[in-house]
């Protein structure tokens, strides 16, 4: 019987050692206030099924209760599209994106008084889960669809949009480096 014994760093050739690094697996939210909700999915035979929101006795989200939804909206992203980036001052959100979908998301904490200013995340919904997130008020973000398939996503605001005072404020889509958006490699 062969014995395995681990290796230590120094067993790999001195010219990749400093190319090493280890994939985030976790499910961290660096940035203040944002949350990641999985969802319950129910898969069987004839397809699938999550419940996305519930709404409580006052009509704001369950899951969310200072979150109540003014506004629900579907958006679809053709492959290429990128969206980003923009914040609100006085909106939240909260975005669905189709589990047989996949978009990346981009988001970085703009507020200056927050103890994660400058945070950023980058992550993928869709792609086989049902999950909602939910964006505070000054938190800057977007999406993009780096893949070949059209992707579709339904978001809830919680105020309507006012296209006479629009409560959305731009920024360069490559404020954190036209990288960013890439499919990273390796």
């Amino acid at each position: 019987m062969v014995t395995l014994k681990p290796l230590s760093p120094a067993a790999i050739g001195a010219e990749f050692r400093n190319d090493i690094s280890i994939q985030d697996y976790g499910k961290k939210t660096p940035i203040e206030g944002v949350r990641i909700i999985a969802l319950q999915s129910f898969v069987d035979d004839g397809g699938a099924l999550a419940e996305v929101v519930r709404f409580d006795e006052n009509g704001n989200l369950a899951v969310i209760p200072e979150f109540k939804v003014k506004q629900s909206t579907w958006s679809q992203m053709v492959p290429g599209t990128i969206k980003a980036f923009h914040l609100h001052y006085n909106q939240e959100d909260v975005w669905f994106v189709m589990p047989y979908d996949r978009l990346l998301i981009g988001l970085f904490d703009a507020r200056e008084n927050s103890p994660t200013y400058k945070a950023t995340m980058r992550f993928v919904m869709g792609a086989g889960r049902a999950q909602i997130l939910y964006i505070p008020r000054g938190v800057a973000h977007g999406l993009a669809n780096v893949w070949q398939q059209p992707a579709n996503m339904i978001y809830f605001v919680n105020q309507c949009f006012d296209a006479e005072q629009p409560d959305e404020q731009r920024l360069p889509w490559d404020t954190l480096g036209a990288d960013f958006w890439d499919i990273k490699k390796g």
